[in-house]
């Protein structure tokens, strides 16, 4: 059996640009937008787009996809550039603005048959690998309190968006500093082990 190729780089570029094109338009237009309109806007025929894309389901499901992806990929990204605790921060400052796009583009994924609950459970994972990996070497490099759990920051997170609001963007990055100064750990100087 023939090894899958990879996509050409054009395919990708085009496959990119219509998953960039695609979030904003299903954020400003739901899931009803117009398939024909965001290949066009993304510089492509129909044909590129339903090749990627065979139905409308599948563009949505990509589009989530897509943005999970990139916020799991910044966890390593931010750990590689910046001290724990920042890159702690950095990255739940980043799942904030998820959420936020998370419910404005909720509508067109809650229009994929069987609505998005596999998306979600599969994004879960990720999300959680993601706080988990930089919990602990906050915890290793001894700024962070020892009995963190992962968890608790992704949910005090995710309760914060279930109270919608004006402001609630910018209550929710208050929030990171909150959780933030609660979990530092009082002894710097001391190194604990992970208890993961």
């Amino acid at each position: 059996m023939a090894a899958k190729r990879p996509p050409r780089t054009d395919a990708q570029r085009n496959r990119e640009r219509i998953l960039e094109v695609a979030k904003a338009a299903f954020t400003r237009f739901g899931a009803q937008a117009r398939l024909d309109d965001i290949a066009t806007q993304a510089g492509v025929g129909p044909g590129t787009l339903y090749r990627h894309f065979p139905t409308r389901d599948a563009l949505i499901e990509a589009v989530y996809r897509s943005e999970v992806g990139k916020l799991a990929a910044a966890e390593r990204e931010l750990a590689e550039r910046l001290p724990p605790m920042e890159a702690l921060r950095a990255w739940m400052l980043l799942f904030v603005e998820h959420i936020a796009a998370k419910q404005i583009i909720a509508p067109a994924l809650n229009s994929v048959v069987g609505g998005p609950a596999k998306l979600y459970e599969g994004s879960r994972s990720q999300m959680q690998g993601a706080m988990e990996a930089l919990v602990k070497r906050a915890i290793q490099s001894g700024e962070l309190r020892r009995d963190v759990d992962p968890r608790d920051l992704l949910w005090a997170l995710i309760g914060a968006a279930h109270v919608p609001g004006p402001g609630w963007l910018e209550r929710a990055r208050r929030l990171v500093d909150i959780l933030i100064a609660g979990v530092r750990n009082s002894e710097p100087g001391l190194l604990f082990e992970h208890p993961l």
